[in-house]
């Protein structure tokens, strides 16, 4: 299949790199199933790591009434456009982003994360959010999965499969 091909090329390109992967925007209606999946509402506050061009963020405020949404994005363009389209569409004070690496991010607020990173960006990053994300928060992952966590929920739409984790429920390590 060739959303295999691409998803395997998306992999093996992250183990080669930080916590840098490359720009791929998912689809709308995969933004919306994530969302959905982590039942937002708004009392949340909606993380998106590697935030792109912010489709996450405005969809969580504007679609889902989200209270909150942050992103990080760590290429300069992709932040100066994000940030030009949140305040032309008059949502400065309900998304905030920040142009450094998600390694950095104050995860603490966040109720609900979203990211399209790797498999091997996703390794990275799970030190952190094992340590920062308070008990409940949901994790929902376009296509990779988190190896030794077990998804609440697997979704599919077309060849694309989103996961939901929960703080600490998804951590076998964490169960009794």
């Amino acid at each position: 299949m060739a959303g295999d091909k691409f998803i395997s090329f998306l992999d093996e390109l992250g183990e080669n790199m930080e916590i840098t992967v490359p720009y791929v925007p998912s689809p709308p209606e995969v933004v919306e199933k994530m969302l959905e999946l982590a039942c937002v509402t708004p009392r949340d506050v909606v993380y998106d790591l590697g935030c792109g061009d912010g489709r996450m963020l405005i969809t969580a405020v504007k679609k889902f009434g989200a209270r909150k949404a942050v992103g990080y994005e760590i290429r300069k363009d992709l932040y100066e456009e994000l940030v030009k389209t949140i305040e032309r569409e008059g949502l400065s004070k309900r998304i905030i982003v920040y142009n450094e690496d998600l390694l950095k991010a104050n995860l603490s607020e966040a109720t609900v994360l979203t990211l399209f990173l790797t498999t091997t960006a996703n390794e990275k990053i799970k030190p952190k959010l094992e340590a920062e994300l308070k008990p409940g928060t949901r994790i929902v992952s376009h296509e990779f999965t988190f190896k030794g966590w077990v998804p609440q929920k697997v979704a599919e739409l077309s060849w694309h499969k989103i996961y939901l984790y929960i703080i600490p429920d998804c951590n076998a390590h964490f169960r009794k």
